[in-house]
């Protein structure tokens, strides 16, 4: 989807089996009240892994920031985390606090949680310190653990979020159990740190993230930037590299966290492209180009790979609308460029098509499922099967855009074109959409794809007026617009 204008922007500025819900020991103080106390719980695991969360708890003189360590006896390594910065040297894990948590009152708590690895074994950590001081022992006592119920899902969700594979033309998980995406687009990865404003376009703290949810949104479709996560040269510092990263990762972990099913989505590239139909003239990722390119774009995903191979929850998108055949002046030429990449006719710069992302992702080990947009935009999937990129691993689904103003947008078309597609592979509309700050023609979308169990995620949960482009919110406490209240109204109406 084409974004609202920069004057707009600026003006608004192994197989899952989670464990039967043992106990496990929480360390306690006893006698007098200790400095501070940390409850620890295994909030899920599986075979190689597990989800954990500390409650922390300051019963000390107030502090402007905190920091968390403990120890882990049994090889287990921190992979992901949310609501602090993670880190792990050899057994030592650290947690230091967000920007947005770092006040911790006298009495009060916070919440973090993180993803790590495990062997056969996953002992509880006997000792944590917060800012250097002992917590859960008074001075000179010594720690007894108290045993305390955990739970087998994210705090706050009914359901974790599955781990998914193709199974013939539908998505499943780990069970079989068919699974639907349907959801938002969370903008502003994309965007906002080419433009050196930052990485997100409003809030994606915990809260931001549970309004989501509340929506009964079960995937939430995030956009990004490969010059920003590359941390190439013309992108401010503290946006991106290991910043953008870990920021990615961080809001990743709390979709997640939320039962939400995470989409990663190359959005911006780099290649300068002026020809028709052109976003921008800038060699730089700042627009929508016509198709990705050889120069960074397997290095991207290769990367983004790489981060989440473990985390067979998280869906790869690989771009987010081609539009070769707006270059040249073929169709089967448009096809091929799409799917081969290499010189493609009218675009200036040597081109990443389709199979090469594929291979670059499953060169990683991934088996994560992988999402491929069509033509014009992704509304043309009229020759998808015929130009299907190979996948080894046969988890790869076709993806569609669908607005008002789209050529492929009605039954007819959808019927002759999207139909033979979604009959042979799992078809998922990543962005659905109108402007004109209402919802007809969202309800008809979304009935041709529930009358047939398939996937889609409105565009977008950002607080942008609905009149420039489909905004589905006010505000991210969760507001619809009136084009919003379409989406949420039907969402909630399935899940009861």
């Amino acid at each position: 989807m084409r974004h609202p204008p920069r004057s707009i922007l600026l003006a608004v500025a192994g197989t899952v089996a989670l464990g039967a819900g043992a106990a496990l020991p929480v360390m306690t103080a006893q006698g007098a009240t200790p400095a501070c106390t940390v409850e620890y719980s295994v909030t899920g695991q599986w075979d190689a892994g597990f989800q954990g969360a500390v409650r922390i708890t300051n019963n000390a003189a107030a502090v402007n920031s905190w920091t968390l360590t403990f120890d882990f006896a049994n090889g287990q390594k921190v992979t992901q985390g949310w609501s602090a910065k993670w880190s792990q040297s050899g057994t030592a894990v650290t947690a230091v606090n967000e920007s947005w948590n770092g006040s911790l009152g006298t009495g009060a708590s916070v919440d973090a949680g993180f993803v790590a690895s495990k062997g056969a074994t996953n002992a509880v950590p006997t000792t944590f310190r917060l800012n250097g001081t002992t917590c859960n022992v008074d001075s000179g006592s010594t720690p007894t653990p108290t045993p305390t119920a955990t739970s087998t899902t994210p705090p706050g969700t009914g359901e974790a979020p599955p781990r998914l594979h193709v199974s013939g033309n539908k998505l499943a998980d780990a069970d079989g159990r068919t699974r639907r995406l349907l959801g938002v687009n969370r903008s502003g990865g994309e965007f906002m740190c080419v433009q050196g404003r930052g990485i997100w376009d409003g809030p994606v703290d915990d809260a931001a993230v549970r309004a989501i949810a509340d929506w009964k949104v079960n995937t939430v479709r995030i956009p990004l930037n490969e010059e920003c996560w590359l941390g190439l040269s013309n992108i401010a510092p503290a946006y991106g590299g290991a910043n953008y990263i870990n920021a990615v990762k961080d809001l990743v972990a709390r979709v997640e966290a939320h039962g939400m099913t995470p989409i990663v989505e190359l959005h911006w590239t780099y290649g300068q492209y002026t020809g028709n139909s052109a976003g921008c003239p800038d060699v730089h990722a700042s627009c929508q180009k016509p198709m990705p390119d050889m120069q960074y774009t397997p290095a991207f995903w290769t990367s983004v790979a790489s981060t989440f191979k473990g985390d067979q929850t998280v869906v790869f998108d690989l771009f987010n609308e081609p539009y070769p055949d707006r270059a040249t002046s073929t169709v089967t030429q448009a096809w091929q460029c799409w799917r081969d990449g290499g010189t493609c006719p009218g675009i200036g710069y040597e081109v990443a098509g389709m199979q090469d992302l594929v291979d670059s992702i499953r060169s990683t080990g991934a088996r994560n499922v992988i999402l491929a947009g069509g033509l014009a935009y992704s509304n043309d999937l009229s020759q998808w099967l015929t130009y299907k990129p190979t996948d080894p691993t046969g988890n790869l689904a076709a993806a569609y855009h669908v607005y008002n103003f789209n050529s492929c947008a009605g039954a007819g078309c959808w019927n002759s074109t999207l139909a033979p597609v979604a009959a042979q592979v799992p078809l998922v509309a990543g962005e659905i959409g109108e402007n004109t700050c209402s919802h007809a023609f969202v309800d008809q979308v979304m009935k041709w794809f529930d009358d047939r169990q398939l996937s889609y995620l409105g565009w977008t949960w950002n607080t942008w007026d609905c009149s420039s482009g489909p905004s589905l919110i006010s505000s991210y406490d969760g507001t619809p617009t009136a084009y919003g209240t379409g989406l949420r109204d039907h969402l909630r109406a399935l899940d009861g």
